[in-house]
C-alpha cells in the first residue's frame, strides 16, 4: 500500500470542511477546525484558489467559497454512476451481513422493477430475478416508493381517467397477487402514510403467500427518492425480532446507496 501524501490529505481537508459549512470560510475558520499552522493553511488556501477549487470572496478577503472545479467535479462523478451496478454491489453487503434475498428496485408507473438482486445462500429462499416487474401495491419495495410520492402524482398513477382519483369514490380496483394482497386504494393510502411515519415499508405474504419483506428509501443527490432496497424472507424464518433487525439492515443498505449515489446525511 502506498504512502498517503501529507499536504495532498491537508488540501483535502480543507475542502470537506465546505461539507459542513452552511456558507463561506475564513482562513482562521480553516486554522481553528483543523489545528493546522497558519502559514500552511494559507498555502493551502492559495493553491486551491489558483486551481479553482475555491473562490476568494468579491471585498472579503481571506473568505472563500468552493470552486467551479469541485462542481466539474461533481457532475462528472454524477454522469459515470449506474444504479444498477452501485446497487447490486450494496446488495451484495447487505445479503452477506444478513444471508437473505436483497432487491433493489425502481418505480415505473404503478409498478416497480428489479435493477439488483441477491440470493440468499440458505436452501429455502425467495426466487425472483432481476428485471422483474411486480405491483408496486404489493411489494414492500413498491410501497417505499410510492409513499415518496405527493399526492397528486398518487392519484395520476392509480387514476382510469383524469377524473378519477385513488379515494373512497373511486372505483379503481388494484391487482392482488395473493389474498393478501391490497386491492382497496383507501387501505392503500393508510399503509401508505404508516410507511411515510416509519421510514420503512414492510410486506406481509402480498406477493409471494410465503415471503415477507421490508424496504428502505434510497436518495439521489438532490435527496430525492429513486429506488428502495429490500431484504426478503421465507416465513420459516420470519418472526417480531427478525424484522426489526432487517428493517436496520435495510435502512443501513439503503443509506449506504444513497451515499454512493451522492446523498448528503440521514433520511
Amino acid at each position: 500500500m502506498g504512502r498517503l501524501v501529507p499536504a495532498v490529505t491537508r488540501a483535502l481537508d480543507v475542502l470537506e470542511l465546505f461539507l459542513e459549512s452552511e456558507g463561506p470560510l475564513s482562513a482562521p475558520d480553516v486554522i481553528r477546525r483543523l489545528q493546522l499552522p497558519r502559514t500552511t493553511v494559507h498555502e493551502l488556501l492559495t493553491t486551491l484558489a489558483a486551481r479553482s477549487y475555491l473562490d476568494p470572496l468579491p471585498g472579503q478577503p481571506g473568505r472563500y467559497r468552493l470552486g467551479v472545479r469541485t462542481y466539474q467535479l461533481g457532475s462528472r462523478y454524477a454522469e459515470q454512476l449506474d444504479l444498477a451496478a452501485e446497487g447490486q454491489q450494496v446488495a451484495r453487503e447487505v445479503a452477506e451481513t444478513c444471508d437473505e434475498t436483497v432487491h433493489v428496485a425502481v418505480l415505473e408507473d404503478t409498478d416497480v422493477i428489479y435493477i439488483a438482486k441477491v440470493d440468499s445462500t440458505h436452501a429455502v429462499r425467495m426466487v425472483s430475478a432481476a428485471g422483474r416487474r411486480l405491483p408496486a401495491h404489493c411489494t414492500s419495495v413498491g410501497k417505499m416508493l410510492l409513499a415518496s410520492l405527493t399526492e397528486d402524482e398518487l392519484e395520476r398513477r392509480f387514476s382510469d381517467d383524469a377524473s378519477t382519483a385513488m379515494s373512497a369514490a373511486t372505483t379503481l380496483t388494484l391487482t392482488a397477487m395473493t389474498p393478501d394482497s391490497i386491492t382497496d386504494p383507501e387501505v392503500l393510502r393508510a399503509e401508505l402514510a404508516r410507511t411515510r411515519e416509519r421510514g420503512v415499508a414492510v410486506e406481509h405474504r402480498e406477493s409471494n403467500p410465503d415471503v415477507s419483506c421490508v424496504a428502505a428509501p434510497v436518495r439521489d443527490s438532490a435527496g430525492r427518492v429513486v429506488a428502495a432496497l429490500s431484504i426478503s424472507v421465507p416465513m420459516i424464518r420470519w418472526s417480531d425480532r427478525r424484522e426489526e433487525e432487517l428493517a436496520r439492515l435495510a435502512v443501513e443498505g439503503a443509506d449506504a446507496l444513497s451515499v454512493r449515489l451522492g446523498h448528503r446525511g440521514r433520511r
